[in-house]
């Protein structure tokens, strides 16, 4: 592992190399320091930037390999499992140079969170799985559609609303970096709680249950309204995961750090002051 020749946590860009791919990475904010996983897969950072939460942590925001200015694998786009970005997350710990760090996961990002929490826990204080679920597949994939159904008959006059479900159709099809794009811009709509008022696979590599042997202190985050990662998969964690505790943002979708920042920030500020409290 390489590394650039800057403090690792200083604010700003830096880059770390990996197993013979670059890693790239943002430092904002102070306080402890909170590595932040952004979803997708294959999806920018910097949708992921969190002002109100960096006034109270030190914030990393890695961009996942195969994403941005990060390196891609010879295979892409294929071969970004969970193990693989546990990996890149693990290498990145250890070159921020801290004995602990907090880990949140939004997204995607929440089950590469769960993998490594699992797997790794040795360097992680504490878990933020922010819209996450316990498992991928067919049921994933039934809930997902029954909340897009509803999503569609609320907004069934819009004239917007066809090329958003055209977008959903679209997913199976994807083969490459531009389809991904103009399908996540396609999708947006629908990960909002009113996204137009606003702006005028069971299969998994982790299993339900290993959830149930997760001992790192965990925070479950969930909008109201997000048909991806819905609130009844963040109440599976929560009943899964022993000792954790569950938000859910009542007037967001899936990108509460957006929509409700404030309560968003209080609730993981809260969350980290608490594990990092002497005796707790």
């Amino acid at each position: 592992m390489t590394t650039s020749a800057t403090e690792p946590l200083a604010a700003g860009t830096h880059t770390v190399e990996i197993d013979g791919v670059v890693q790239r990475y943002h430092v904002h904010g102070t306080g402890p320091v909170c590595v932040a996983h952004s979803g997708g897969p294959g999806i920018v950072w910097e949708y992921l930037r969190m002002p109100a939460l960096e006034r109270h942590l030190t914030i990393v925001y890695p961009e996942p390999i195969g994403t941005g200015a990060s390196g891609h694998l010879p295979s892409h786009p294929h071969g970004y499992t969970r193990p693989r970005y546990s990996r890149f997350l693990g290498a990145l710990v250890e070159h921020l140079g801290v004995p602990e760090v907090f880990l949140l996961g939004h997204s995607h990002g929440g089950f590469v969170a769960q993998y490594h929490a699992l797997h790794h826990p040795e360097r992680i204080a504490g878990v933020i799985l922010y819209e996450s679920a316990p498992l991928t597949g067919p049921e994933h994939g039934a809930e997902a559609m029954r909340l897009v159904q509803s999503f569609a008959a609320l907004h069934a006059d819009h004239p917007e609303l066809p090329e958003v479900l055209a977008a959903f159709q679209a997913i199976p099809t994807i083969s490459g970096d531009a389809q991904m794009t103009a399908v996540a811009r396609g999708l947006l709509p629908a990960y909002f709680a009113d996204y137009w008022r606003r702006t005028s696979p069971r299969t998994s590599s982790t299993t339900v249950r290993d959830l149930g042997s997760l001992t790192v202190p965990t925070l479950v985050v969930v909008g109201r309204h997000d048909v991806i990662c819905g609130v009844r998969w963040a109440e599976e964690l929560h009943l899964l995961i022993p000792g954790s505790e569950l938000l859910v943002l009542e007037n967001s979708g899936h990108f509460g750090h957006l929509e409700e920042p404030e309560a968003f920030s209080q609730a993981v500020t809260r969350f980290v002051t608490a594990v990092n409290s002497p005796g707790s």
